[in-house]
């Protein structure tokens, strides 16, 4: 695999692209609004909706990138499983991944949907915690992309699709608990905790786990994913959502939160991870906790969520053309090895720079 097209040249995907090329991939850009002779691959304008088009666009590679927004994702992916191509995204919808994976069963080559954050790089590190226990009882993964200085009671900026984050905001969310895979209501399930000192609140919201509760039902009884904000966060989303109802008008309301709170260089990615349970014949604890900030990636400065987004794909990409994954089938990122994540020349960037350890 090495002619890879990358769908969506905003800030993760321009990123993706420019960090497939410097690992060695022939790369393709493809954006709706123009091309850029910026960067240092060949960029494209293709309407996806034009079925000739993007047939053409598609000519020569041998894999797909889409960084688009979560509701074009599973027309892609079919017309990626028609021409034989991987195919790779960020999404954290949970009934595009369903109409992945029965892709999946006939596809020729690998087919890698929630490659981002969180699905995404959290279930690697959920994955590693688990697999250091010898009866593991409980994993926690908490994920917040947040502004390092907030302002207002909400204390966000967008710096991720509104859409998306509608999304997962609205939509019931998958856990294990007691055993059983169960569907709660998103922004439930309250807690505090604190990162280097800094409060913040962790609530329930949808698509993080990917495939998890799936692949360790009947191992651990209890696994659950929560997105971490400032404190309030939840309260204000709760009364904009469902007291406001502007729950029937998703698109109406990413437009009126990402007016209110547009985005911000200067993030910071908080990942907190736990798993609890035996080790010979103890009790134990284990803890992945860390915070991301910008730093300089591929010739700029670049914004954590973008970096921690883009570099976890990549480093997936670079493992399934190294084969160190599979090239066919459905691929789970909790089927990731940590280690060779890490190792990859893209996913050192987790272990090398911009956060630090608490």
């Amino acid at each position: 695999m090495k002619r890879i097209v990358v769908l969506g040249m905003g800030k993760v995907g321009t990123l993706a692209g420019e960090l497939l090329h410097e690992a060695g991939f022939a790369v393709t850009g493809i954006d709706a609004l123009g091309k850029s002779d910026d960067l240092p691959f060949e960029t494209q304008v293709c309407d996806l909706s034009d079925p000739v088009q993007f047939s053409a666009a598609l000519q020569g590679a041998e894999a797909v990138l889409s960084c688009l927004p979560y509701h074009l994702n599973t027309g892609i992916a079919e017309a990626a499983h028609a021409a034989g191509l991987h195919y790779f995204d960020l999404t954290e919808d949970v009934p595009t991944t369903k109409a992945i994976l029965e892709l999946s069963k006939t596809s020729k080559g690998l087919m890698a949907p929630q490659c981002g954050l969180a699905p995404g790089f959290v279930g690697i590190v959920g994955a590693d915690l688990i697999s250091q226990f010898d009866d593991c009882r409980a994993c926690k993964m908490r994920v917040g992309a947040l502004p390092q200085h907030p302002t207002g009671l909400m204390g966000y900026s967008f710096n991720w699709s509104p859409e998306g984050v509608v999304n997962e905001y609205l939509n019931d969310c998958e856990v294990l608990e007691d055993g059983q895979i169960k569907s709660v209501s998103p922004m439930e399930w309250i807690e505090k905790l604190y990162i280097d000192g800094t409060e913040l609140e962790a609530f329930t919201t949808s698509g993080g786990l990917g495939t998890m509760c799936e692949t360790y039902l009947g191992r651990v009884p209890n696994i659950d994913y929560k997105t971490m904000r400032y404190p309030g966060h939840v309260d204000l989303m709760n009364f904009f959502f469902h007291e406001l109802l502007m729950r029937d008008r998703r698109k109406d309301a990413g437009e009126i939160l990402v007016h209110a709170k547009p985005p911000v260089e200067d993030d910071i990615v908080y990942v907190h991870v736990s798993a609890e349970g035996m080790i010979d014949g103890k009790l134990a604890r284990r803890e992945f906790v860390r915070g991301y900030k910008p730093i300089d990636l591929a010739g700029r400065r670049r914004t954590a969520i973008a970096w921690t987004t883009a570099s976890s794909v990549v480093g997936i990409i670079e493992m399934v053309r190294d084969g160190t994954l599979p090239g066919a089938g459905f691929l789970k990122q909790e089927d990731v090895p940590l280690p060779a994540f890490l190792a990859t020349r893209t996913g050192s960037a987790y272990a090398a720079e911009g956060a630090f350890s608490a």
